[in-house]
């Protein structure tokens, strides 16, 4: 637990959440400032601060639990399709240096649709090449 996090002070039942889900290594939460009806949160229980440190142990147990969720919020919910979020980063809009990942129903009517549209780049010529010698495993 980090001292100064508020999502281990929820975690450790400091300030009141509402909980959809718990086990020994998440807890579930919906977001107090939703993007749409039924936003929530996977917090592991342990504190890690982002992807970068996060066990892969434990990321691959977060994505079972987020398809876990996703189907029973989906059939509960009649959302029309589902977002998954994960930010690393203030540069990539982490506000709460403790890992989360955002489950987002998303709902044809009265839906925020543009949450998630960019404007897309366009590589220069060669750049596509560079890129995947400098990334392949």
């Amino acid at each position: 637990m980090a001292e100064n996090c508020i999502f281990c002070k929820i975690i450790g039942g400091e300030i009141p959440s509402n909980t959809i889900y718990e086990d020994e290594e998440f807890k579930v939460i919906l977001d107090i400032s939703p993007a749409s009806k039924g936003h929530a949160l996977i917090l592991p229980k342990q504190h890690y601060a982002n992807i970068y440190d996060l066990p892969e142990d434990l990321a691959a147990k977060a994505m079972i639990l987020a398809k876990k969720l996703a189907g029973h919020m989906t059939e509960k919910l009649q959302c029309d399709g589902f977002n998954l979020v994960q930010n690393n980063g203030e540069v990539a809009g982490q506000t709460v240096f403790h890992f989360h990942l955002h489950l987002i129903p998303r709902y044809k009517e009265g839906d925020n649709r543009d949450l998630l549209i960019w404007n897309q780049l366009q590589y220069k010529e060669g750049e596509t090449e560079e890129l995947v010698k400098l990334l392949t495993l």
